[in-house]
């Protein structure tokens, strides 16, 4: 938890913008900013509204599910 407490305003921003983009992976925001897929979730479980992050985790399940059919 301490590394999205060191995230600097901007940087939540940005990786909001990110994990809510269907384009860019969980996989992408650790290489850039090092925090991991549990902590994206904190992470955006903290700023969204609640019935916007439910939305947003039902949309990755969904998506994570068809990726998993077309490999």
């Amino acid at each position: 938890m301490s590394k999205l407490q060191e995230l600097r305003p901007e940087h939540i921003s940005d990786i909001v913008q990110m994990a809510l983009s269907d384009h860019v992976s969980f996989a992408t925001i650790q290489a850039e900013y090092g925090i991991g897929e549990k902590d994206v979730k904190t992470l955006m479980r903290r700023t969204l509204k609640r019935g916007s992050y439910e939305a947003w985790r039902k949309r990755v399940r969904d998506f994570g599910d068809r990726r998993e059919i077309y490999k």
